[in-house]
């Protein structure tokens, strides 16, 4: 079968990549869409370490093939949206609602992939793009059919990630004032999920002016191309800065843009030994720096809730999607992505 693997040096589309049986409490999925996430991008500069060879991609949504012994929540021919989040379910983090936080789900890298009679390894449990991949019951959530699965494979990392963040770590709250510095695929899904909070004024700040009508769309009240005019529409600073770019200056950034009781949230990935640095002085007034874990989501919940949300108009998905490849032009879609063209592309198979 078909899939995009990393060598540890190169990028490459292969097409005799094998993938094992599912097993008990496990489920094959036939991959329809893929999202070209930067966190992919990060595994092939080196950014996220991983080992390899790997097969990259972690947002898709495809139809159940085949299920492991115990799976009942999922069938064959169900359509479904993949989460990373391959959490063990009894544990104590798990037990409190938050899987995020499983350690079973963090730096446990399986692989269920073959080539050559050689193992390869999954990205983020994951691995979306392939034809196939098997997931852990608990990833495949069951979506309505009329839901396109270019659209539903955004849910599984971006949405998550930036609306979850929103909504379940930030806890944005009707009137509150928003400042979201980057609007890629998850900067967009902050603005719309601050909206969708009803705060009052949301600020995007994005180095490309090719990005104001999309964060427009998706939400935002002011779009800037740097942080220098936000003192002027916040003149006390923001209620919320959320850093969706993984740069230590913009961090730094959002916590000065604070106002009193503000706190910033670090969505971005910079490299894994960065370090950022803030006045300690400014902290006491209340002040919070959170870092955020997959939007501090639990999957079977919120990826049912958003599609819901989807359907009855309250959530953009169709919106997010700006250009769909074959799987083969992968490289095409990774200069797109790494170029800023695309809030989104999406790998089809």
């Amino acid at each position: 079968m078909r899939a995009v693997l990393f060598d540890g040096k190169r990028v490459e589309v292969v097409d005799d990549l094998d993938v094992r049986d599912p097993g008990p409490g496990e489920v094959r999925v036939a991959i329809a869409a893929a999202g070209l996430c930067h966190s992919d991008l990060s595994v092939v500069d080196g950014t996220i370490p991983f080992p390899a060879p790997v097969v990259l991609g972690h947002e898709g949504a495809g139809v159940v093939e085949a299920v492991g012994a115990g799976v009942t929540h999922v069938a064959p021919g169900d359509h479904v949206a993949l989460s990373t989040l391959a959490n063990c379910g009894t544990c104590a983090q798990c037990d409190r609602g938050r899987p995020t936080m499983c350690r079973q789900a963090i730096g446990r890298p399986g692989r269920p992939f073959s080539r050559d009679g050689r193992p390869v390894y999954q990205f983020a449990s994951n691995s979306a793009f392939a034809e196939r991949t098997v997931v852990k019951a608990v990833q495949a959530v069951r979506i309505p059919d009329d839901i396109p699965l270019p659209s539903a494979a955004l849910i599984g990392c971006g949405v998550l990630t930036g609306v979850g963040a929103v909504l379940n770590r930030a806890k944005v709250d009707r009137g509150d004032s928003v400042l979201v510095i980057g609007t890629g695929g998850v900067g967009l899904n902050v603005i719309q999920g601050a909206r969708i909070a009803g705060a009052l004024r949301i600020v995007a700040v994005d180095a490309n002016p090719a990005k104001e009508a999309a964060a427009r769309q998706f939400g935002a009240t002011h779009f800037l191309t740097s942080t220098e005019g936000v003192k002027e529409i916040l003149p006390t600073g923001a209620d919320h800065a959320f850093e969706c770019v993984g740069r230590v200056e913009l961090i730094r950034q959002a916590v000065d843009l604070l106002d009193r009781h503000g706190q910033a949230v670090l969505l971005g990935v910079p490299p894994a030994t960065a370090e950022a640095s803030f006045l300690v002085s400014s902290m006491y007034l209340d002040k919070s720096i959170l870092g955020c874990r997959y939007g501090s989501s639990r999957p079977q919940r919120d990826i049912a809730l958003y599609a819901e949300m989807y359907r009855a108009g309250r959530l953009l998905l169709d919106e997010l999607v700006t250009a769909t490849y074959p799987v083969e032009d992968f490289e095409k879609a990774k200069a797109d992505a790494e170029a800023g063209r695309v809030a989104r592309g999406v790998l089809t198979f």
